[in-house]
């Protein structure tokens, strides 16, 4: 199917036409967590073991801050909508947190089951998998992305959050000054960044925070990750070069991980806080609650 791309009244783009729930659910039971999957996004958990320490600062620093914007969190429920292989409500569990999780993948959810999750299969449009459970926290960690329909699902998500919960949020940063520059620099021709049917959505740090704003929410902290596509304006075409592509990823954790062993870890975040200022950064993340 061809599709082309549109920019909505809430600044964001989207891919048009809209694949339907049926062709979605087919492609994310059967295809995403493959990793046959040419677009395969490290999502298959032994790639994430793998890169345990990389994933483990992430999710401390969704912890972290959690414990910043909300003081108290004795025994607060979790939903992780999108929750994959359960990694960051793993990570969550071990630190108190009553964690929820719901995911289209069959095998994820069993093995975040056999782990003690309560966990169950769903599309990412239906959240009451749980029944009408509020949360004290809800996570949607490249969800957004991927939705048919964002603005009905984050009005969901509304009810579904406590009056004084917190939503994180994480998508790519598309379309951000780093990535066209490396495209041009580079002389590539395709946006290899846009991927229907897997990314329906395109933000930046911008677009998301006003979306979320239209939307009934106030942003309480903004955030990033590491500018991935500097490397491409280094001159490491890691777009035409998958081998390359790994070894830029090794550099990247390497960056992380010698300033967190040198107990820099608060320069490393307020760096990715500041990238989200500029918008850059190859993630755009927000914390928000419901104004």
């Amino acid at each position: 199917m061809k599709y082309s791309l549109k920019k909505n009244k809430f600044g964001f783009i989207q891919v048009k036409p809209t694949p339907s729930v049926q062709a979605l659910d087919k492609f994310y039971k059967k295809n995403f967590y493959s990793i046959n999957y040419k677009n395969f996004n490290n999502s298959e958990l032994k790639e994430q073991i793998k890169d345990k320490k990389f994933y483990n600062y992430k999710w401390k620093r969704i912890f972290d801050n959690f414990k910043f914007l909300k003081k108290d969190l004795g025994n607060k429920k979790v939903l992780d909508i999108g929750c994959g292989w359960g990694q960051c409500l793993l990570y969550l569990k071990k630190n108190g947190f009553d964690c929820y999780g719901l995911d289209p993948s069959d095998k994820a959810i069993k093995y975040c089951k056999n782990k003690g999750l309560k966990a169950e299969i769903s599309n990412l449009e239906k959240l009451d998998i749980f029944g009408n459970i509020k949360f004290d926290f809800i996570i949607m960690n490249n969800v957004l992305e991927h939705l048919r329909d964002p603005v009905s699902i984050i009005k969901k998500v509304k009810f579904f959050l406590k009056k004084k919960g917190i939503l994180f949020i994480e998508v790519p940063n598309d379309f951000n000054l780093f990535q066209l520059s490396g495209k041009t620099v580079n002389k590539i021709k395709k946006n290899w960044w846009v991927s229907p049917p897997a990314h329906l959505n395109y933000f930046s740090h911008d677009t998301l925070d006003f979306f979320l704003r239209k939307s009934g929410f106030k942003i309480l902290k903004k955030d990033s990750s590491f500018p991935f596509e500097m490397f491409l304006l280094f001159g490491d075409n890691y777009v035409s070069n998958k081998i390359l592509g790994k070894e830029c990823h090794k550099k990247r954790v390497n960056f992380e991980q010698n300033l967190l062993r040198n107990k820099n870890e608060k320069i490393l975040n307020l760096f990715y806080e500041k990238m989200a200022e500029i918008n850059l950064g190859r993630t755009a993340i927000v914390y928000a609650k419901i104004k």
